[in-house]
């Protein structure tokens, strides 16, 4: 991931037992430094775009394909809100269904819940949304006398009279919600092309340490951060 690359540099006293010296440094990236986008920028419609991310992809193909460089992917995640690739970029058609069935075994079609299906009037109104979760005989009204079937019912005004639709729900397997929950990661909001150069400067300038007495310039002229020597007085 180029993301490191960006990072500046920080020495630590140096933690191995053939050190020389109490004051022997060894130089690391400071993983501790990093960016995120301002709120304002965040909220502009004008900065980025809606991107659907296709069956297969990773962030460093998406980077390819919108930044023409792999080493970018760090601002597709950044800029898609990502913190946890595993969790929150979508998996493969082939990866879900294989976690799907290690985590359900021979229950993986088994039925996890029921949804309600969708059910207009005639003039197209919506009297039912689907996929509210439901019992399997939902019902609206009401009955006095429960029975196995779900309908609901309702006046219809371009019929003038009332109407009932039965079978209205449908069982969603484990499988499925889980395929369901992995596709709603697909679409993402990903920062304009147009606009990348301008954010890589303005993170390399964040990325610079501010005045500090902890600056170290190296004998090739970069400025570095040093941590304390808390060997100063026990080496």
């Amino acid at each position: 991931m180029g993301y490191f690359r960006e990072l500046p540099n920080i020495e630590y006293l140096s933690p191995l037992p053939e050190r020389n010296l109490s004051e022997e440094y060894i130089s690391a990236k400071n993983i501790f430094k990093r960016v995120k986008l301002r709120d304002d920028v965040q909220n502009s419609l004008t900065s980025f775009e809606l991107y659907q991310i296709r069956d297969g992809k990773r962030p460093e193909h998406v980077a390819q394909e919108l930044y023409g460089s792999v080493d970018l992917d760090w601002v597709v995640l950044i800029t898609a809100g990502i913190t946890n690739v595993r969790d929150q970029w979508p998996l493969s058609s082939k990866d879900i269904y294989e976690y799907s069935f290690s985590k359900y075994g021979s229950d993986l079609n088994a039925t996890l819940y029921y949804e309600t299906k969708e059910v207009k009037d005639s003039k197209g109104r919506i009297i039912l949304p689907k996929g509210q979760v439901v019992d399997y005989n939902f019902k609206s009204p009401k009955p006095k006398v429960d029975t196995t079937s779900s309908y609901v019912k309702f006046w219809d005004s371009g019929l003038d009279q009332m109407v009932t639709k039965t079978d209205i729900t449908r069982p969603v397997s484990n499988y499925e919600y889980e395929n369901e929950e992995n596709e709603k990661k697909r679409g993402i909001y990903v920062l304009r092309p147009s606009y990348i150069q301008q954010f890589l400067n303005d993170t390399r300038d964040l990325m610079r340490y501010g005045k500090s007495s902890q600056f170290f310039r190296t004998s090739d002229g970069n400025i570095v951060k040093r941590s304390d020597n808390i060997r100063t007085k026990s080496p």
